[in-house]
């Protein structure tokens, strides 16, 4: 199979559109409508239905190989260029709430190993930073997520088998300070249900919380861990966030989650080349990790 062919049957099953994905590829219509038929013609069974778009059962099956092979077509691709590349370079990828005081001190000592080391620190959304990592485009990504004491976080595809735990910390209802339930020794989260909560996709995804019922009043789209908070304190709803976080804050109250039990955790994802000892990413997972 083409992968050129692969590239833009996934962009027409995430877009379900053949304009959209035309669009987005730099591409004609007709183009996009050609190479989706020569794939289906090399498979041998139709892949998408046309009035509305949308994926067929066999569709359905390739996206899920499609999505896993470019990744690795393009992590091969990052790991020649890097053998080829001159040394010195670190890369770190992570979500908003995975930077902390740690991180930033194993980063600086890293740089100060060697101060010739190009060292780029990229901040996004969870979905960019776990691709970045497979594809070699990063050579360290730093994750986080909420889950149960001692689970490891659920990742998207392709995710990172060797993932790494870095922290953990207790996960509190970020409240008003004036709000009632500040007062509060501790919370359930299915209690909640009635009141409103922001949704953060790009800090601290509402959809990813394991309890069902709870409804968003603000979407912020940002990736301002501070705006976030400021959104808290002016009452525009609660949020999930890890304790360190609100610590000393008089504008934002900690809540305890009684139920589930949650923890904020910080997992580490490697790029399959970051491996060498003397390599500045193995040095800093090392100190990531220690």
């Amino acid at each position: 199979m083409d992968p050129h062919l692969l590239r833009t049957f996934v962009t027409v099953a995430e877009t379900g559109s053949f304009s959209a994905a035309a669009e987005r590829l730099s591409f004609t219509q007709s183009a996009v409508s050609q190479q989706i038929a020569a794939l289906e013609t090399d498979l041998g069974t139709p892949l998408l239905t046309r009035r509305p778009v949308g994926l067929t059962e066999a569709g359905q099956r390739l996206l899920r190989h499609a999505r896993i092979l470019l990744v690795r077509l393009d992590a091969a691709r990052a790991d020649v260029t890097r053998a080829t590349a001159p040394p010195g370079r670190l890369a770190l990828g992570l979500t908003p709430l995975a930077w902390s005081a740690p991180v930033a001190a194993a980063v600086a000592r890293i740089r100060a190993e060697s101060a010739r080391l190009r060292t780029r620190l990229l901040v996004a959304g969870l979905d960019r930073i776990v691709t970045g990592t497979a594809t070699g485009a990063l050579d360290l990504g730093l994750v986080d997520g909420f889950t149960a004491p001692s689970d490891p976080l659920r990742l998207p595809e392709p995710g990172d088998p060797r993932a790494l735990r870095v922290a953990e910390s207790p996960a509190v209802v970020a409240v008003p300070a004036g709000h009632p339930l500040a007062r509060r020794s501790s919370v359930e989260l299915a209690d909640l249900a009635d009141a409103y909560w922001i949704d953060a996709p790009e800090v601290a995804p509402f959809g990813r919380l394991p309890v069902d019922g709870l409804r968003a009043g603000l979407r912020y789209d940002g990736a301002e861990v501070s705006v976030l908070t400021g959104l808290v304190a002016a009452g525009h709803g609660l949020a999930v966030l890890p304790a360190p976080l609100l610590a000393g804050s008089t504008a934002v109250a900690p809540v305890p989650i009684a139920v589930p039990r949650l923890v904020h955790r910080v997992e580490l994802l490697r790029a399959p080349a970051t491996t060498a000892p003397d390599d500045p990413a193995t040095r800093l997972s090392v100190l990531l990790t220690a």
